[in-house]
């Protein structure tokens, strides 16, 4: 089978790239508030405030905004909204953030 090069008539048919629905683009800033997406997980982010110097590294990696703070502090998670992706736990340099399994 030969293959056909498009045509300018072609091209001129198919939307361009500007006219594409970028995926995954958040059009409204904290919308994943209104959607309460803790139902989600299999694993949950199990917090030790003993070990915790509150960096907020955690709070910053958090996709979901799920970890709340006050005064300069982080406070224990938003199981509301918490995913369970680990983000939290793997960027935590004391360790003070585990996975456990949800149950």
């Amino acid at each position: 089978m030969i293959k056909k090069f498009p045509t300018q008539k072609d091209v001129e048919k198919k939307p361009g790239w500007k006219d594409i629905p970028t995926g995954g683009t958040i059009t409204s800033p904290c919308s994943s508030m209104l959607n309460k997406t803790g139902s989600w997980r299999s694993f949950k982010p199990k917090w030790n405030s003993e070990k915790c110097k509150h960096c907020m590294i955690c709070v910053v990696y958090c996709p979901e905004k799920a970890i709340p703070t006050k005064d300069g502090k982080r406070l224990e998670t938003n199981f509301d909204y918490c995913k369970g992706c680990g983000l939290c736990s793997k960027e935590c340099v004391f360790k003070a953030i585990e996975m456990v399994e949800e149950k």
